[in-house]
């Protein structure tokens, strides 16, 4: 009889083998240095949470174009490129497997990181919100549609950042399609109102985020590319008209390509949040490869989704931003140090690399 999985046995991803089926999600820092260059306190981080199954980086710019927030990092220029590569080969010498998350974020950016310019975005649609800027908290723009013309450069972009990935030694690449970000805004119809070949129908509005994918994986091989999504994700604007038949139709075309991993972001279900409500299940279902659940779970919870099978691996970010060591206090029950909120994008080493680890 076969045993159970559990958060603690191996599973097999991209031919890399996972020492246990927990994922460090990936977690925005803001602690860049100049140049949106990976600060040496990083290569702390990760190498602290590196018992982790895999690491997923926080989000990291494909391009100047795609930078929203001050302090993060990069993977478009050579300085950015030897800040990560440092720190992969720590993460590997302390026996971690790290992705690199591909980030673009369109029109949740600001003239200030953009010369002046406004931000890019499938239609010009303004997103209710603020974005961090050098003069503190600032209202979001109206963004500028790019042009048809410019797309191939989009996608050009993520495969040169994907070729960068695989020059700093990351082990495979996570695009973020979620949280309202670019690719997100393309699938969209919320956000994305384009009468071309890349908006109205849901093939359409997939066009594009299909192609990065495809370039992405040129580069790396299927198995080594992850995407990530955010189904019921409404912040900043963000909404679908017909979300189940927009995700799954992408979910399906993801399939086809054969990628690694899908990493799904969605609330347990609660009395807000109906498991009649839930995407993610649906998902599932229509993809073929590991699956990723994301969103608030502890130990108990993480356990019974891989038992029902409602996923392959369970990835905790709040958890592992305050436990470095978060598989072996959950093997242990605890104890956990709480997170200090107040250093989650602030603080250098203060709430980033100080919380201690069990003895």
């Amino acid at each position: 009889m076969e045993a159970k999985p559990s958060l603690f046995s191996p599973f097999r991803l991209g031919g890399l083998e996972l020492k246990n089926r927990m994922v460090m999600a990936p977690m925005t820092r803001s602690r860049a240095l100049e140049g949106n260059v990976p600060n040496p306190l990083a290569t702390t981080y990760y190498v602290q949470r590196a018992s982790a199954g895999l690491l997923i980086t926080e989000a990291t710019q494909v391009s100047r174009q795609g930078v929203g927030y001050i302090r993060t990092p990069g993977i478009h220029s050579p300085e950015q490129v030897r800040g990560w590569k440092t720190l992969t080969d720590a993460v590997h010498a302390a026996g971690g497997i790290i992705y690199a998350q591909l980030w673009h974020v369109g029109r949740m950016s600001h003239p200030e990181f953009q010369g002046g310019a406004r931000p890019v975005a499938p239609s010009a649609i303004a997103a209710d919100g603020t974005v961090f800027t050098s003069q503190g908290m600032t209202p979001l723009v109206t963004p500028r549609a790019l042009d048809t013309s410019e797309l191939p450069d989009v996608v050009a972009q993520f495969r040169r950042a994907a070729e960068n990935a695989k020059a700093a030694g990351f082990d495979g690449v996570e695009l973020h399609g979620a949280n309202g970000y670019l690719l997100d805004q393309f699938l969209r119809d919320g956000s994305n109102h384009r009468t071309d070949a890349y908006g109205g129908s849901i093939a359409n509005r997939a066009r594009l985020p299909l192609e990065v994918t495809e370039a992405v994986v040129d580069v790396w091989g299927a198995g080594r590319v992850g995407y990530k999504l955010s189904p019921t994700f409404s912040m900043f604007s963000m909404s679908d008209s017909t979300p189940v038949e927009t995700f799954t139709y992408f979910t399906r075309k993801l399939n086809e390509l054969g990628i690694g991993y899908l990493h799904v972001t969605e609330s347990l279900p609660s009395e807000s949040v109906p498991v009649k409500a839930r995407i993610s299940p649906l998902l599932r279902e229509a993809f073929k490869g590991a699956f990723i659940v994301n969103g608030g779970y502890d130990a108990r919870a993480g356990q019974e989704a891989l038992e029902r099978g409602e996923a392959d691996l369970v990835a905790y970010g709040v958890p592992f931003l305050a436990n470095p060591d978060l598989p072996e206090r959950y093997k242990r029950g605890g104890p956990f140090n709480e997170p200090d909120r107040a250093t989650f994008y602030s603080g250098e080493e203060k709430g980033y690399t100080d919380y201690p680890a069990l003895r």
